[in-house]
Formats: C-alpha cells, sequence, structure tokens
C-alpha cells in the first residue's frame, strides 16, 4: 500500500457515488470492499459514512 497514488485525491463525491456507498453499506459490506467499489480510500468512505450517519459493518 506504501507509496501507492490515489489520482482522486480530494475530489468532492457525486450523487452517484453517494447513493452507491449507502446502498453497499445497507447491504452490509465492509469498509475495504466499498472503498474498492467506489475507488476511494478507506479514510474518506469513513469520513463521508460518519457524515451521512451511515454504519459500516465491521468484518473480521
Amino acid at each position: 500500500m506504501a507509496g501507492e497514488r490515489f489520482e482522486r485525491h480530494k475530489q468532492p463525491w457525486t450523487q452517484d457515488e453517494v447513493q452507491k456507498l449507502h446502498m453497499l453499506a445497507r447491504k452490509g459490506m465492509g469498509l475495504k470492499a466499498i472503498a474498492k467499489a467506489l475507488t476511494r480510500t478507506e479514510e474518506s468512505v469513513k469520513a463521508r459514512a460518519k457524515e451521512d450517519g451511515l454504519t459500516i459493518a465491521k468484518l473480521r
């Protein structure tokens, strides 16, 4: 993961991304899977979920 570059650094969330985040969180997907599906960092997904009052499943 070190040295990995994110092309979308600090990009605003689109309405489609927000809807997809809500759908994936409701389905019970984990943070890593959601981040990968949205091509966002885990930190970005976690922050947006918190902002929207969503709970992300904790997978072991």
